[in-house]
Parts: C-alpha cells; structure tokens; sequence
C-alpha cells in the first residue's frame, strides 16, 4: 500500500502546508502542521525550510513556530483581488462612497503596518492622498487601531510594548498604557478613530472586517482633512459602514 507522502503529489505538498497555516488562528510548529497532511518528518521540515527559504512562511521569535510571510501574504491577497469576491467587494466600497460622499479604504494589516489594499476616491478637489499600497502605523491611524483591539488581552498588551510608538503629531498616543487604554474602548465601541494622531489636519474612522469565526481580516475606513470632515460628521456614517460589512460577510465563498 503507497505511503502518504507518496500519494501526496510533490507540487501539492507546499500548497497544502500553506492552506494549514493560512487557516490557522495562531502560528504552529512543523510537527502541528503535518498532524493535518501526513508526510515524513524528514520531508515536512524539509518543505518547511525551503517556504522560510523563499519567504512564504517565518519563524516566530522563539524559533518553534511558523506563521505566513509576506510572499505568502502577497499572494492570498493577489488571488482574492483578482477573484469575483473581489468584484463584490468593490462594489459595496463603490457604494459605500457614494452614500458618504467621502473616500473609502479597504486596509490590511501587514508586518510593518496597515496596507492599503483597495479605495474609491472621494470627487473632492480636496482630499487626503493615501494611494493603493501605501502602508501606515498600527498605533495612530483608525485601520491600526482596529487590527490591535481584534488581538486578545495578552497579544495586544504584546503588541502595545512591543511597537515603536513614533509621534507623528502633537496628538499621536505614544504611551503604551494609554494606547491599550484607548484599544479598549475600540473594542468595546465596535470602530477606531484618528483624531489627527497620523497626520496633522487629518481625520478618519475605521471598523472591522471578520470572518466566520471572528478573525480579523482588513479594516474599512474613511479619512479627510478636518476643515471638511468632523469626528461627528464620520461616526454618522456609521450605519452605512457597518451595513457593509455585513454585505461584505454575506459574500459567498
């Protein structure tokens, strides 16, 4: 009877230790992974050390555990992008900004921020240029905020510490107990906002997007300057905002 490696086929055996990583929550040893494929040690460690290699996959700190890398980012978010769920989710962005009048981001976290993914732009002459792939702080934009109050208690306290919390203004929260303070209250209200703690002038609000299971998968957001925009004037459009999400969670798979 053939062994599993060998009913395995050799270019399918990378992609399936990506599919077990990429629909893990946490980050797992090469031991964790295999429990789901079936190969040989030798082999799983071997494939393991060629995805760090070519930089889908990284160790964590401790050097046990592997979690994606970028190269293994850049192409989950390639292959939705250009997929119909891509589509959809463009139009409901599309919509979304005609009913605010304002420009609508679709943002996802990355390892040295919040990357832009995806936006419609506001008709305003006068607006806030953060173009497609731009990335930004975690601590100090809206996006960022959100991603970090989706983090249980130990990990965003992790990440609080852990974080250089640059001033980028007068406004910017670089206190690492006052910004675990202010993710609290993220996560309790439902949505993040920059109240020109990124950019001096500018405003903006962001609230979650989740999978099934409650992960954290990108942030919508909306910024402006604020001699157009006020914090009010963004928390109105919070029923349109949330109204998207669950329009984005009805999306089939």
């Amino acid at each position: 009877m053939p062994n599993t490696e060998d009913r395995i086929a050799t270019n399918l055996r990378t992609l399936l230790i990506l599919e077990v990583i990429g629909t893990s929550g946490e980050p797992m040893t090469p031991t964790e992974i295999n429990h789901s494929i079936g190969l040989p040690k030798q082999t799983i460690h071997r494939l393991c050390a060629t995805l760090v290699e070519e930089g889908f996959l990284v160790y964590e700190p401790n050097g046990k555990r592997l979690r994606a890398a970028r190269r293994a980012r850049v192409l989950g978010a390639g292959l939705l992008h250009s997929s119909r769920d891509h589509i959809l989710r463009r139009q409901i962005l599309v919509d979304l900004a005609m009913k605010t009048g304002e420009t609508i981001n679709y943002v996802v976290p990355e390892d040295d921020g919040m990357s832009y993914l995806d936006r419609v732009e506001t008709g305003w002459a006068f607006r806030v240029q953060l173009p497609i792939g731009s990335n930004v702080p975690f601590h100090c934009t809206a996006s960022g905020k959100t991603f970090l109050a989706s983090l249980d208690s130990r990990k965003r306290k992790a990440f609080a510490h852990g974080l250089a919390l640059d001033r980028k203004t007068s406004k910017t929260i670089t206190d690492p107990d006052a910004l675990l303070t202010e993710l609290s209250a993220v996560a309790k209200a439902g949505y993040a906002i920059d109240n020109e703690e990124f950019m001096e002038g500018m405003v903006a609000i962001a609230v979650p997007v989740t999978d099934e299971a409650g992960r954290f998968l990108a942030a919508i957001a909306c910024h402006g300057p604020n001699v157009r925009l006020s914090l009010d004037t963004l928390r109105g459009f919070l029923g349109d905002f949330n109204a998207a999400v669950d329009k984005m969670r009805a999306v089939p798979a």
